[in-house]
């Protein structure tokens, strides 16, 4: 087992971010000297929301997020952010399944998938981006096959689409759109195998409506006048040569699992209808794994958060506490432990219980003393060098939209945190706080009435105790600095994987 320098408390405060507002901002309004002591001491504050934390530029953080970074001591990218980023940096073209796929010997490659801007299942950029990086790895001839929207943007805006993907082809000089068909038959999910057949024969025979390039954009706009909107349209088939055929190799670029199910079982294992033909030897490879048991080649496969905070002190044979109650059981475990339901060995938790209320405004204080009474009486026992905890008033009383419930929210909250930070430096441990993100500061919408989101602003991170300090502040200063930071105060070495910061000066 190995010995620590320091112990180490670190307390996840769930929706307490920092604004200068007044009005509104139940911190503020609330008594917190806890908190107002400690701020004025060894004090930094991080950024929990957006790309600092592995979501969409300017997207506000949430608690699931805000523990997975905090755990992990990384940016734990989303899945959209990841792909995104792998576009706009053009590092698509690097990647390994991407590059078998294109170096597969067949003689036709094909791209099946959503294409719009709705931005829920896929993205007309991705389309573009794989295009691109097909021609640069000297793929086969490529085809691609148009799967209509108008469910999650305009019911009439594929055509734009269209255009954009004609326009789009012709400057590249690379591809052909061969089909164009709508999802309600592409992507059921409901097993309604009539519809997925549509699609299937379309895409392999070309059954459907034969219509030149040219003539597309026109023939498309008198579908919409006839009543069927994209979602609906029935196989267009554009350019027959893009058919698939035995030993062709598809990709699916739709990066949401659930409707790329059934058409991918169809046509990598098995179909549930009756067809003529079905096409052998074919090589499938999808953006994300949209099943486990499917064997595709993936671009995007699950990320494994290995060698979270958790996990690495487990390695070390060092001892550790867990906390929170039931609400936020799940943040302090699974999440804080990187999305593993896994219980480390020499892990120790505890659920205290919420109150069983019908909303958390009827009992603001939740079981924030509970909390802090295991936490304490934890640190006085001695026999975990690590303990962690979270604070769900704040935030869950937030959501509620009630202005005076959230200020007693953040009271007792702090009152609660006074209790283990005495406990801390009665026992010998170096007290660290911060928060996930934003809420209870803004308690008021700019347009009146209640605000029940998270927010982005920044989140507190203090320390009390030792002799450690931390560094100047810095802007890209981020949760996933603070595991890090955790065992450098500690004395311990940092996993590789971990590529967040100590904050240590």
């Amino acid at each position: 087992m190995t010995t620590t320098q320091n112990k180490v408390c670190l307390v996840v405060i769930d929706g307490w971010g920092l604004s200068d507002d007044i009005e509104g901002n139940a911190i503020k309004a609330a008594y917190t000297p806890v908190m107002d002591e400690l701020s004025n001491g060894k004090a930094v504050t991080l950024a929990a929301h957006g790309l600092a934390v592995g979501l969409p530029e300017g997207l506000m953080g949430n608690s699931e997020v805000g523990h997975l970074n905090i755990g992990a001591g990384r940016v734990v990218y989303q899945d959209i952010v990841r792909i995104n980023l792998a576009f706009k940096n053009k590092d698509i073209v690097k990647n390994p399944a991407l590059i078998e796929a294109a170096r597969r010997p067949a003689n036709k490659l094909h791209l099946l998938g959503l294409v719009s801007d709705g931005g829920v299942h896929a993205h007309i950029d991705h389309a573009k981006g794989l295009l691109s990086a097909l021609k640069e790895l000297k793929a086969p001839q490529t085809f691609l096959h148009f799967f209509s929207d108008g469910r999650d943007t305009k019911p009439t805006s594929g055509i734009g689409h269209m255009k954009e993907m004609f326009d789009y082809i012709e400057n590249l000089g690379f591809g052909s759109l061969a089909t164009v068909m709508g999802r309600y038959y592409a992507m059921d999910r409901d097993k309604r195998h009539d519809r997925i057949k549509i699609a299937y024969e379309g895409l392999v025979q070309g059954k459907g409506d034969k219509v030149a390039a040219s003539e597309l954009i026109e023939f498309v706009k008198m579908q919409y006048e006839a009543g069927n909107t994209d979602e609906f349209l029935k196989p267009i088939i554009v350019d027959e040569g893009g058919l698939i055929s035995d030993g062709d190799t598809l990709i699916f670029f739709d990066f949401r699992a659930d409707r790329m199910r059934q058409i991918n079982e169809a046509f990598g294992l098995t179909q549930h209808f009756e067809t003529d033909v079905v096409p052998k030897n074919l090589s499938l490879t999808t953006l994300t794994k949209y099943k486990e048991d499917f064997p595709f080649p993936t671009l995007f496969p699950p990320v494994s958060n290995t060698d979270t905070l958790a996990e690495w002190l487990s390695t070390q044979g060092i001892r550790q506490y867990h906390c929170a109650e039931t609400e936020k059981y799940a943040h302090v475990t699974f999440f804080f432990n990187g999305g593993l339901e896994k219980q480390w060995e020499g892990e120790d938790r505890e659920m205290v219980p919420s109150p069983k209320v019908a909303t958390y405004d009827l009992q603001p204080t939740m079981n924030a003393a509970g909390v802090a009474k295991s936490m304490a009486e934890t640190m006085a026992a001695g026999q975990h060098p690590f303990v962690m905890c979270n604070f769900a008033p704040p935030d869950m009383v937030g959501h509620t939209g009630k202005y005076e419930p959230a200020v007693t929210a953040c009271t007792e909250t702090d009152r609660c945190i006074g209790e283990i930070l005495r406990s801390a430096r009665d026992n010998g441990y170096i007290f660290l706080i911060t928060a996930d993100h934003g809420n209870a500061e803004k308690m008021f919408s700019e347009t009146g009435g209640p605000h029940t989101a998270h927010t982005c602003n920044r989140v507190p991170f203090y320390m009390d105790g030792g002799s450690a300090v931390f560094a100047k502040q810095r802007e890209d200063m981020a949760l996933c600095d603070v595991a890090p930071t955790v065992l450098k105060l500690m004395g311990l070495s940092q996993p590789t994987a971990m590529s967040g910061s100590s904050l240590i000066a």
